[in-house]
């Protein structure tokens, strides 16, 4: 049976695990080895590791790093940052990692896309979109948000889908870390321009946050930083996660909608 899926989206800077708000201001929360450890504990459904430094200073990926994390994680594990080529793809999926985030790279070479869905399998493809609202529309950034890409988030999504994408991920910029809510404007456009498994990521701060994300769209990603690293309003570190009755009702809510006439 198709469930929606709840996701940690751990960022990785200098080896340490961060959280930033709207993509500045990063703030060391942890080891990330020992956030895999308890997210065990917890059984996830799945685990999203970005690393905001490989693109940025211009990096290849940290391989000993996802040695050591693809080792430790009992639950389906999405790398990215800094994969730039096929090989290095072949090499981080050969370590145990089930899926590649692509973001700059993605449109930069967009070909990529092509080329590990056609040699690695269309599931271990994985688009993230950093995007924007502006006064235009919503429009993707990169290089953690600092680089304009001058591209509409639906364009993009259409094409990734046709070039053999396996999932997209949605992470708004405005509301990254400030947990009042997910964009559900951007999300909406953005699925009814795909068909494609889609995740979105950025502004929950609470269980009801992402109750109202699967109660509008069924069967979705539910990704989140903040939610699942601090707790209370002085945001102390805490590692959390929704117990099985809480996923279990969130997860009736997406299958309400998903089949709903």
């Amino acid at each position: 049976m198709l469930r929606s899926r709840i996701i940690p989206g751990l960022l990785v800077s200098n080896k340490g695990l961060v959280k930033t708000v709207r993509f500045s201001s990063p703030k060391y929360v942890g080891d990330p080895i020992n956030a895999v450890k308890i997210f065990n504990e917890k059984e996830v459904d799945e685990l999203i590791v970005l690393d905001i430094d490989a693109t940025v200073r211009g990096h290849e990926p940290d391989y000993s790093m996802i040695r050591n994390l693809a080792a430790e994680c009992r639950m389906p594990l999405c790398y990215g940052g800094g994969v730039k080529t096929l090989a290095q793809a072949r090499d981080i999926i050969g370590m145990g990692v089930e899926k590649i985030a692509l973001s700059s790279s993605a449109i930069e070479s967009p070909n990529l896309i092509s080329d590990i869905a056609q040699v690695l399998g269309t599931q271990s493809v994985v688009v993230v979109m950093d995007v924007r609202r502006e006064r235009n529309g919503y429009q993707i950034y990169t290089h953690n948000g600092t680089r304009p890409a001058r591209m509409n988030p639906i364009d993009f999504a259409v094409e990734v889908q046709a070039l053999g994408a396996g999932e997209v991920v949605i992470n708004s910029i405005d509301n990254d870390g400030v947990m009042k809510g997910y964009d559900l404007e951007l999300a909406r456009s953005v699925r009814q321009a795909m068909t494609l498994p889609l995740t979105i990521l950025g502004g929950a701060g609470s269980l009801k946050d992402i109750g109202s994300l699967i109660s509008t769209f069924g069967i979705v990603g539910a990704a989140a930083g903040s939610l699942f690293v601090f707790k209370g309003i002085y945001r102390a570190v805490l590692i959390n996660y929704p117990n099985r009755a809480e996923k279990e009702a969130l997860n009736i809510q997406a299958l309400q909608v998903s089949f709903a006439p």
